[in-house]
């Protein structure tokens, strides 16, 4: 298993050992790995010849700096958790000096529509930091392949935009949202919820089934204002937005049109800890 903390260590490397006629595949983390992100390191590792794994807490897509500073980390963990996919595995973890070189900023992107709404709303600034940092990885390892998870729907659409205005020459490809047993969407930040917390937190995914059920039937205002009702009614949990969307351009829905596709996104605060999940309508 090799780690590298520089870009040139882990350039010279690529550049000694890969060669063109061999497929590179990466997949950026921010560390505290669960089985979601070994869902993907593992189909990484089955379609290429070569896999890189970042593992980088990016302080620009961070707009809460208490959220930064409680984000887990857990580098031995997660070294030790790649392993049980592949020792061949490259692990690229760098500080954020390397990353910034003393500017700790973004660069600006116009994604238009697509970073506006949802999360691009409630937390300014975070796709130009998401942007940034991909851009960054995407431009120095150079894959052929790209994976990202589903949960961050918005974000996997930001980072197909990116590909497009920077004419990166990738593939990025979408992996399904892998759920522990109750149905919660698996995220780094499940570790911080009690045990409780963590069971009841099943209620987001099981109003998002019930949303999509209803979908069928009803407006889609009327299922918005059923979920809003129905989180009015859940003590500890706080419902920051519930939106229906276009799934390619993420336009939020005026009015059901025939033969589109409709994803349901939420954003819950639950015990004060922000999670997120969408599903196919």
């Amino acid at each position: 298993m090799q780690v590298f903390k520089t870009k040139k260590e882990l350039i010279d490397t690529l550049s000694a050992n890969v060669s063109t006629s061999k497929s590179l595949g990466l997949v950026p983390t921010m560390g505290a790995l669960h089985k979601g992100h070994i869902s993907l390191i593992d189909k990484a590792n089955k379609e290429n010849n070569t896999v890189v794994v970042s593992i980088f807490v990016n302080p620009t897509q961070f707009n809460n700096q208490e959220d930064l500073e409680k984000y887990p980390k857990t580098l031995e963990k997660d070294i030790a958790l790649i392993k049980t996919v592949s020792d061949q595995i490259i692990i690229y973890s760098p500080s954020i000096k390397e990353i910034y070189d003393g500017n700790v900023a973004s660069e600006n992107y116009n994604f238009g529509e697509l970073a506006s709404v949802m999360e691009g709303e409630f937390r300014a600034g975070h796709f130009n930091g998401v942007g940034t940092i991909v851009e960054e990885l995407l431009t120095s390892v150079k894959p052929n392949k790209a994976y990202f998870g589903e949960k961050d729907f918005q974000q996997l659409q930001i980072i197909n935009k990116l590909v497009q205005l920077k004419k990166i020459p990738v593939e990025i490809i979408g992996c399904p949202i892998v759920r522990e047993e109750n149905g919660l969407a698996m995220s780094s930040r499940n570790e911080r919820l009690s045990k409780k917390t963590r069971n009841d937190a099943s209620f987001i995914y099981k109003t998002l089934q019930n949303a999509k059920i209803k979908f069928g039937t009803k407006s889609a205002l009327e299922v918005i204002n059923w979920v809003e009702s129905e989180f009015l009614k859940k003590e500890n949990f706080k419902l920051e937005y519930f939106q229906i969307a276009e799934t390619t351009t993420l336009t939020p829905i005026e009015k059901k049109i025939k033969n589109k596709k409709y994803r349901a996104f939420i954003a819950v605060f639950v015990d004060d800890v922000r999670l997120i999940d969408n599903i196919a309508l």
